[in-house]
């Protein structure tokens, strides 16, 4: 046996070896390194989540402490709660002062775009776009023996463009200068003689902004026979603008009645509401949380993605739909036909939902928050993840649904009582698809209510069946095989009617000819 002295010695001599021994070569701080570089990351996120946490808690506790203000508001009509609103169990009535909170956030795409995988999924979507690009090129190529783009579909969509954007002005200045200005003579204090005079010039200043974007839009599409990109810019524009005017007029006046009762005056300031007029909410405040600089790299990249998404659409329309449902009307009609042509069209339906969704609700949206500085991106949340229609439409867009829920739903349960809550849902969902159908109206130059039975009937139904309280893999299975069929019905039976009313042209215009959709009876 080797003696334990000598045992000793010859440890001592390893031990001096290996501190000898250069930095690169067992060092155990290189293996360190990729650690504490991981540590250092999670506990960036682990505060960064922290920090959200805290401002979700403190602006919580200031909504209820302004909500407690609003409430020591003298009223005569009705007494005060005992208790604030609170979070609603299933078997309460929905609290009527439950009002959007604005916080600093991020968009759930820029969040999940740091993660590697989820990029993978991005970068496939742009590897679709080549492939349609080389498709396009080679087809040409082969066929007329040439390399060359064509953009008819694109340039035909947006023709007459300039003309649109010269009709927004007159749109712009009437929602910026009417609105404020009613206010201003309703809220301005006096005799009752001379509030009476203002309050009816005020009037009659909301009554001609109201006659300005409602009419002049359709009069200068109709009149003008604008393409369909181009009625696209007005109607989206009239639309917005007439919600932030009334989210202006209905969050001003109350608070105008509550100065009222204290004995003072009050009027929102002229640049708040010229900045409610361009920034991506359509709930008015007074202020909004900001962030403390422009990143104009990523508004430039915003930007440039939804012009993609354009580009886009316009190679899935021109590859996928046109050469298929050009000439549906030289064919006689069928059931079988019908059932194919839906079906064809889920592929090309879903790329243009997913299209839509990333380049307006993410990409534009997103721009112009970042110019604006405006700080609470959430214009929607994980809707691809809803088991239940009644979780979709809440998450598929944030924007209008805050607009809808406080305005339509909230406001009809004040009017109707707090119990109903049915005939207040009934509500939203009328609004919303006489807009949606307005819009396609609107967009299409022709009337046929497929967008108003899917979402008014079907929809409908699929909120009150589908709810929450289905969850599981299998739900959300279902409501992507919903939602393929829907888009697939919408795109197949509008591209029908489409090409019907130009290859099947009245030979008179009447009223009955316009509403009646043409592609039932259309045969070449």
């Amino acid at each position: 046996m080797e003696p334990r002295g000598a045992r000793l010695r010859r440890r001592e001599g390893q031990v001096g070896e290996q501190d000898e021994r250069p930095s690169g070569e067992g060092n155990s701080e290189t293996h360190r390194a990729p650690d504490l570089v991981q540590w250092t990351r999670h506990m960036e996120a682990v505060k960064t989540q922290l920090l959200e946490q805290a401002q979700g808690q403190l602006a919580e506790l200031l909504d209820r402490a302004m909500w407690e203000a609003r409430q020591t508001c003298p009223q005569q009509d009705r007494p005060l709660p005992s208790t604030a609103p609170g979070p609603m169990s299933p078997t309460q009535e929905p609290s009527l002062g439950k009002q959007k909170v604005f916080i600093n956030r991020k968009s759930l795409l820029d969040e999940l775009m740091e993660i590697q995988h989820f990029r993978t999924i991005y970068h496939m979507f742009i590897a679709g776009l080549c492939v349609l690009i080389i498709s396009t090129l080679a087809i040409d190529f082969i066929d007329e023996g040439r390399l060359m783009l064509e953009f008819d579909l694109l340039i035909f969509s947006f023709g007459q463009l300039p003309l649109a954007l010269v009709t927004w002005v007159p749109m712009f200045l009437s929602t910026l200068l009417a609105p404020y200005q009613a206010l201003r003579l309703w809220a301005r204090p006096g005799a009752k003689g001379l509030w009476i005079l203002g309050a009816g010039l005020g009037c009659t200043l909301l009554a001609a902004h109201a006659a300005v974007l409602c009419v002049l839009p359709v009069y200068v599409a109709v009149g003008h026979q604008l393409p369909p990109a181009s009625r696209c810019v007005l109607v989206f524009e009239q639309v917005r603008l007439l919600m932030k005017s009334y989210s202006f007029l209905r969050e001003s006046v109350p608070r105008i009645l509550c100065a009222r009762g204290g004995k003072g005056t009050w009027v929102p300031s002229f640049s708040s509401y010229l900045y409610f007029l361009f920034c991506p909410t359509l709930i008015y405040r007074e202020t909004y949380p900001r962030t403390p600089s422009v990143r104009w790299n990523y508004v430039a990249k915003n930007f440039a993605q939804a012009m993609a998404c354009v580009l886009y659409a316009c190679f899935i329309l021109g590859r996928l739909c046109v050469p298929v449902f050009a000439n549906m009307s030289r064919e006689p009609f069928s059931t079988r036909s019908l059932v194919l042509s839906i079906l064809h069209a889920t592929g090309p339906g879903i790329f243009m939902l997913l299209l839509i969704f990333f380049a307006f609700l993410h990409c534009w949206l997103n721009a112009f928050a970042e110019m604006l500085r405006f700080g609470d991106r959430m214009f929607y949340r994980d809707w691809w993840n809803s088991t239940s229609f009644s979780n979709y439409y809440r998450t598929w867009n944030v924007v209008v649904h805050d607009w809808l829920y406080s305005y339509v739903y909230q406001d009809g349960l004040r009017l109707l009582g707090g119990r109903a809550r049915g005939a207040a849902m009934l509500g939203v969902f009328l609004v919303s698809a006489i807009v949606h159908e307005y819009i396609f109206c609107f967009v299409l130059g022709f009337f046929y209510p497929v967008m108003l039975m899917l979402f008014l009937v079907f929809g409908g139904l699929l909120n009150f069946t589908m709810n929450d309280q289905h969850t599981g893999p299998a739900w959300n299975v279902l409501m992507w095989t919903l939602l393929f069929l829907g888009q697939g019905i919408q795109v197949s039976l509008y591209c029908q009617e489409w090409y019907a009313r130009r290859h099947c042209p009245l030979p008179q215009t009447t009223f009955w000819g316009m509403v009646t959709p043409r592609s039932w009876s259309c045969h070449l």
